[in-house]
């Protein structure tokens, strides 16, 4: 986007930026209040129909924010005494019942304001159509004449964000954050959803409070009488500059995005015993019967319960997966073993690449057709097993690299959705009609290359990363297509980085990042079935999609361990702690996939895909912040891998102990120190709260546990039982645990 938007470009404006216009134009607001918010005045205004924020850099224009609607004016306004300087709040009536408004800033980090507007309806109220509440003003407190331009906004049901910049004048960046978590009351009562919410045509941009559709015969679903309701809390963090380029301002998205998440309650998470459900899912992908099939005399993975052919990808992702747990556990895998004497009759002896589907799959597949991911994606995997030591897997990785080159080569490292592997023709050019197909295949690929590379030690597979990366520049808030490829695309811009001592990588990952978190949904939903599972900090699965998914979550979290372990002391500290959080809440949250862990209500009558057995250890695939019936698309096989990736990753076996040590953080170092004591060190974000538990793994009884943070501090055990010890501890910073 990126385009500077003159008032000859607007389409058409309406009656709410008209009014606010011919308000500020006659100064006949008035003014109830006062802040000074880090070179900025911040003054709080009424006006005919609202309470109004105005928020100027003197000689630079500012911004207008409806902080309250206010249908025929506002009554009775009182401010209300607060004991602190840095905030006000009113109490008023208004035609539709009270209100209240409180506004508060802070500068300890990037300066920041929050709006909090409260109601409670006078009468049962049907909400009528409410304009948005951010407008960028000129020096002369002009809407219509302020330029600027809109860098990303609320896609479906994510964060309720837009996040711009207002440049003549140059009053700097802006990231708006509407705290949807806390407009749960509102969805419910009114039988909405904040799909799109945030957003706007410029100069009136923002939140849009969803109202029922309005036909001859709308729906009735008011606010309840009486009956305190949160209407809007919006963040919003303000930056002097605006962005020189889209490295620039990717990075300062994740540092305002940053503040912003610092200013939620976050919810709480729950230790979830990956390592039983990792046994539980093993046992079923072994003996039931809907989750193999037999081809060539071998076993292979149905990609649903006992539904779809065998592919490559599938086969791939699972026995990574399984191999992990074998290497985490010390224990040999015999079904790995199956799986993978299997896995050459996927392999195409005269193109050289590993084929999607195997030679016998049905004629109602297209047996040439591949979607660009599904060609890198089980290269990474196969990567994966090779850098551990398996020389099947090198065979079948290094055979395929040279294809794997001339597709991207033909293509010029700009994939279509979807293509035909012996000519490359075009199948699926574009998603929609943006014309951009699989945008962040190119992250992908360039990982692959850089696993190559480290195998082997060839220049060459360093410069196609090289390329893939820089080919994918300018893409800015467009480069997510797939989150787990986008998350990729950041590891591997890391793994550039750390390769070339090139600065320019580092910072190319933001925008992966960037792009990644702009389609997270920070917020937690109570939306209809919703309220049945916790969807904070989930990301969708696709740029547009719908739902968050299994895959895209474990795989995402793989990546990002890959990420901060390449990342040191120069990764930017806001990107550092989002990905600690995603990772955190994914551990929390995946739990939920796992139909047993649903009541049965919760589930969908049918799927697109198979069938959802609940004694089945397999993730479903889908979950929906609207809340609608979970495991539509169906229960996934190819996603069951995602326990044993979280169980070899969170889980640490002490040698000699009668506990694991589990960690919702990253263990950036582990070191045994005694026969009694060991320490690790954390690298999350600053302030923010890690779990750590201590987890019986025989029958001897828990020890007496003593843990102690870096500055000297003991801390007490939040939860205490038979099986388990739970502390909570600084997320950044080294930890000592001792027993006896």
């Amino acid at each position: 986007m990126d385009v500077k938007i003159r008032t000859t470009d607007v389409p058409g404006v309406s009656a709410a930026v008209l009014t606010l216009r011919a308000e500020l134009a006659a100064e006949s607001m008035r003014e109830l209040g006062s802040l000074s918010l880090a070179g900025r005045d911040v003054q709080v205004m009424e006006g005919r129909d609202a309470i109004w924020v105005i928020v100027r850099r003197p000689g630079r224009g500012g911004i207008a924010v409806r902080a309250a609607y206010t249908p025929g004016g506002a009554q009775a306004v009182k401010r209300r005494e607060r004991s602190s300087r840095t905030g006000i709040t009113l109490d008023m009536m208004s035609a539709q019942g009270s209100q209240s408004v409180e506004i508060g800033g802070s500068a300890s980090d990037l300066p920041t304001l929050r709006i909090t507007a409260k109601l409670t309806p006078v009468t049962n109220l049907l909400v009528p159509f409410q304009p948005r509440d951010i407008y960028p003003l000129d020096e002369n407190d002009d809407p219509l004449a302020a330029q600027g331009s809109v860098e990303a906004a609320q896609r479906g049901l994510n964060s309720g964000l837009i996040y711009f910049h207002l440049d003549e004048p140059a009053f700097g960046s802006v990231l708006y954050f509407q705290n949807l978590t806390a407009l749960n009351d509102w969805f419910i009562a009114t039988r909405t959803t904040p799909d799109t919410a945030v957003g706007g045509v410029w100069p009136e941009l923002g939140y849009l409070p969803p109202t029922p559709a309005q036909t001859g015969s709308p729906p009735i679903d008011p606010l309840p009488a009486g009956r305190e309701v949160t209407v809007s809390d919006a963040i919003i963090v303000f930056h002097d500059d605006s962005a020189r380029n889209e490295q620039d301002g990717a990075k300062r998205f994740l540092q305002m995005l940053g503040t912003a998440y610092r200013q939620l309650e976050q919810p709480e998470t729950e230790f979830r015993d990956w390592v039983a459900r990792s046994r539980m899912t093993l046992a079923d992908l072994d003996t039931a019967q809907e989750a193999t099939v037999s081809h060539y005399g071998h076993r292979y993975f149905h990609p649903y319960t006992d539904a779809e052919y065998p592919d490559i990808m599938v086969q791939m992702s699972l026995l990574s997966a399984i191999r992990n747990f074998a290497l985490w556990s010390g224990e040999e895998s015999a079904l790995a073993d199956e799986i993978g004497a299997g896995l050459h009759k996927f392999h195409d002896r005269k193109l050289k690449t590993m084929r999607r589907y195997l030679p016998n799959v049905g004629k109602d597949k297209d047996k040439l057709a591949v979607d660009s991911w599904y060609l890198y994606h089980p290269l990474l995997n196969l990567g994966h097993l090779a850098g551990e030591g398996d020389a099947r897997a090198q065979r079948l990785f290094t055979a395929s690299l040279d294809f794997a080159i001339r597709a991207a080569r033909h293509f010029d490292y700009a994939w279509p959705i979807q293509f035909k592997v012996d000519d490359f023709s075009v199948i699926v050019e574009a998603r929609n009609d943006d014309g951009l197909g699989q945008s962040d295949v190119g992250g992908l690929y360039a990982y692959v290359m850089l696993q190559a590379f480290q195998l082997t030690d060839e220049k060459r597979y360093l410069d196609e990363a090289r390329a893939a990366i820089d080919k994918a520049k300018g893409m800015r808030f467009e480069l997510n297509y797939q989150a787990n490829l986008t998350a990729w695309g950041a590891s591997a811009c890391m793994r550039l980085w750390r390769v070339t001592s090139e600065q320019s990588y580092l910072r190319q990952s933001y925008v992966y990042l960037a792009s990644f978190f702009h389609n997270c949904a920070i917020w937690e939903s109570n939306i209809s079935q919703a309220r049945n599972y916790s969807n904070f900090l989930g990301v969708t699965c696709l740029h547009d999609g719908p739902y968050m998914a299994i895959y895209e979550c474990f795989d995402s979290f793989a990546a990002f361990e890959r990420y901060l372990k390449d990342s040191g002391p120069d990764l930017d500290p806001a990107a550092r702690m989002l990905i600690s959080e995603y990772c955190k809440y994914a551990l929390h949250r995946a739990w939920f996939y796992y139909p047993d862990a649903l009541p049965a209500g919760a589930l969908a009558d049918e799927q697109r895909n198979g069938h959802i057995d609940r004694k089945l250890s397999f993730p479903l695939e889908d979950l929906y912040h609207d809340g609608q019936p979970a495991g539509q698309v169906g229960q996934e096989i190819y996603g069951a891998g995602a326990a044993m990736v979280f169980a070899s990753r969170t889980f640490h076996e002490i040698e000699g102990a009668p506990f694991r040590l589990f960690c919702d953080h990253f263990l950036m170092t582990l070191e045994r120190t005694s026969a009694t004591a060991l320490s690790f060190r954390l690298d999350g974000g600053d302030g923010c709260r890690a779990s750590v538990s201590l987890v019986r793994t025989g029958r001897s009884a828990l020890p007496h546990f003593v843990i102690t943070t870096a500055s000297g501090d003991r801390l007490r055990a939040h939860h205490t039982g038979d099986d388990r010890v739970e502390y909570h501890v600084p997320a950044s910073g080294g930890i000592t645990l001792g027993w006896g």
